[in-house]
């Protein structure tokens, strides 16, 4: 499998998320990126058009979370978006995720990557136990929600670099990791508490790495992207 860096378009508009891909008109390759909650339930389905419309492939991160049957028509929804990747919450249960597998699933049997996320790359061991009453190692629950998603028949999850590499160990090379969490050697963590740098990402087993205000906050975020790129996917 190919690695990627996916650039997390965290913005409250229209125009300054485009604003921030037209600085990326003269690279040779179009970012992949990721569209959260913020930009889309500000500018809502027409900002995810847009963005795909300029060639970019788009991993929309909305982390659904709910009943199966909720969650199943959302997905419908959202697969006639033809983005590339969503993202659910595991913790909803093996039967939300293949509830959720069914409803994005379209008739022609094509559907986006299907990943599910395990703990926040903000929560530490002391915030689990103490606010999720999980006493349970992370890296223990981490790999118990990977292995529910990958018996419900999704393509991977999200973790952190940290776990990418037990992640691949008990779901397979095929299973995919996609590791928010990643700041550059000396860079500012902000709320995240399991970072690495993307050379360390790659080391550990990462197939794509989620990186935002590293590149969207940078002075030059076209240069940071290159950066981003050279360590994680063309490092040698």
């Amino acid at each position: 499998m190919g690695k990627d860096v996916i650039i997390a378009l965290d913005f409250e508009s229209r125009e300054k998320a485009l604003g921030f891909l037209d600085r990326f008109a003269g690279e040779a390759r179009k970012p992949f990126v990721k569209i959260g909650m913020e930009l889309y339930y500000a500018e809502g389905p027409a900002i995810v058009r847009e963005v795909k419309a300029r060639g970019h492939k788009i991993f929309l991160d909305l982390k659904l979370h709910d009943i199966p049957n909720t969650v199943k028509k959302a997905m419908a929804v959202l697969s006639n978006l033809d983005v590339d990747m969503v993202n659910l919450h595991a913790a909803g249960t093996r039967a939300m995720m293949e509830a959720a597998l069914e409803g994005v699933t379209r008739s022609d049997g094509t559907r986006p990557l299907v990943i599910a996320v395990t703990q926040l790359t903000s929560t530490s061991q002391e915030r689990m136990e103490q606010d999720l009453l999980i006493e349970r190692p992370l890296d223990q629950v981490v790999l118990h929600y990977a292995r529910c998603a990958a018996q419900a028949g999704l393509d991977g999850v999200v973790c952190s670099p940290l776990e990418a590499g037990k992640v691949h160990e008990a779901c397979g090379d095929r299973f995919v990791t996609v590791t928010p969490g990643v700041r550059f050697a000396g860079g500012d963590t902000g709320d995240q508490v399991r970072v690495t740098t993307p050379a360390r990402a790659r080391e550990l087993g990462s197939d794509y790495i989620v990186v935002g205000r590293p590149i969207t906050q940078a002075e030059d975020p076209a240069a940071a992207y290159r950066k981003c790129v050279e360590e994680f996917v063309t490092f040698s």
